[in-house]
């Protein structure tokens, strides 16, 4: 089952949580929801029809239907009553700020050696929920004169020109392809500016054996085109929105303003989808790109972290309606942040194989931002995704002592950071004008 960070945030207070904490169980206290006027309040020391945010009796305030009844941790216990969960005037509170939730930033694209040494030495493995990013062929495109052709299509192949793996280069002119199940590669095709120049793959070390990586191929493509620059962006937050999750929700409603504020709307549009389980109230719900985002802010405030139960979420179902039902402009530069503690469910590989391949070959980053109480399967499912998309990898850490406990990633050395400025710095740096 997977392990609620709603309970730790009301002792430790997450990011965008004020510090909650309980009654001693020495205090009566009783929490009986009551209808009044057709809304639902609560009936607590004899104070009825108290709403969200109203201080009660002793100065506890009423947050929101969120922890279980007679839940203890940490030598307290919850309020009794019905889902009721209560600030304590006895604990500190730490007001929402942008800046506290505190991450790390990796990009195995950009540490490929490094990449390559955890898989042949056996410390990771993948595929993960059948995306495999260990036998890859980077395409670096140029012009003659060494200058990075932008945007330009490239395509695998194998020896029948069947399409392998398509994507989109970079700001530096590189493009991430990745053969999968064991198919040869045996050449790579570019295209820009009404152009195509094609080159043979010769892969490196006989290419992949069994489990192990066995190197991969680096090649540089010629091609006499100009870069098309994408001015426009579409940032999209993908959010799992199940009742583990209720900090990070917490932190999009905070920040959402703070990160817009700063990025802008001019040629920009953002998008917020989040996405449950099968057995919650909705399994996905998605908003199309806008450049109003006071419209989005709205959608998240309104959004409560709830339901889930098991680890798995419905991940695959998130991917696929966030790339294949937005409108994401084609001339666009495309980022697509996932917010997500939790992997897929297994049997889902073949709608994964569907979603990452078509973002790939869309130019979508993918941006996985994983959350706190995450398993080992998570960090490698979120690193394949961004790895094969050419996008990076996101962790939160416990340096802000905020919230529960972080996985430490299997990476090499990282700087931490505050979430927001590695956002901020992550979307600044795939602009293109």
């Amino acid at each position: 089952m997977k392990k609620s960070k709603i309970l730790l945030s009301v002792i430790f207070a997450c990011i965008l949580t004020v510090a909650a904490g309980c009654k001693g169980a020495n205090q009566e206290t009783e929490a009986a929801p009551t209808t009044v006027d057709g809304g639902e309040h609560i009936a607590v020391n004899g104070v009825d029809g108290t709403k969200a945010g109203e201080v009660i009796d002793d100065g506890y305030e009423y947050i929101g239907d969120a922890a279980l009844d007679g839940a203890a941790f940490d030598g307290k216990e919850e309020a009794t009553g019905e889902n009721a969960l209560y600030n304590s005037p006895d604990l500190p509170t730490i007001q929402p700020e942008v800046g506290l939730l505190t991450a790390g930033q990796w990009t195995d694209n950009d540490n490929w050696g490094f990449f390559s040494n955890l898989v042949n030495s056996d410390i990771i493995s993948f595929p993960s929920y059948g995306i495999d990013p260990r036998d890859r062929t980077l395409v670096n495109v140029k012009t003659a004169d060494g200058k990075p052709v932008v945007n330009a299509k490239v395509n695998l192949l194998d020896d029948e020109k069947n399409v392998l793996w398509s994507a989109v280069t970079d700001k530096q002119g590189r493009g991430f392809l990745f053969a999968q199940n064991g198919k040869a590669a045996a050449s790579v095709e570019v295209e820009c500016g009404g152009k195509k120049q094609s080159v043979s793959v010769e892969r490196k070390n006989g290419g992949t054996q069994g489990d192990q990586l066995a190197g991969g191929t680096e090649l540089d493509v010629t091609i006499e085109a100009e870069s098309t620059i994408y001015k426009p962006m579409d940032i999209m937050f993908i959010v799992d929105a199940t009742g583990s999750m209720s900090d990070e929700m917490r932190f999009l409603q905070k920040e959402f303003t703070a990160i817009t504020n700063e990025i802008g709307t001019d040629n920009v549009r953002y998008s917020v989808n989040f996405y449950r389980d099968e057995v919650d109230d909705y399994v996905t719900k998605c908003n199309d790109f806008t450049s109003d985002a006071r419209m989005l802010q709205a959608s998240l405030n309104a959004e409560l972290a709830m339901g889930g139960g098991d680890t798995p979420e419905a991940v695959a179902e998130a991917l696929e309606k966030s790339v294949f039902e937005s409108s994401w402009n084609n001339e666009s530069v495309k980022l697509a942040f996932l917010i997500f503690d939790a992997p897929p469910h297994d049997g889902t590989e073949e709608e994964i194989l569907k979603a990452v391949p078509a973002a790939s070959e869309k130019g979508i980053r993918f941006i996985p931002i994983v959350s706190s109480n995450s398993e080992r399967e998570t960090e490698l499912f979120g690193r394949a995704l961004s790895i094969v998309t050419g996008g990076t990898y996101v962790f939160l850490t416990d340096d802000s002592g905020i919230g529960d406990s972080h996985l430490e990633p299997i990476i090499g050395s990282y700087e931490v950071r505050s979430l927001y400025d590695i956002i901020i710095d992550i979307i600044n740096d795939y602009r293109q004008g």
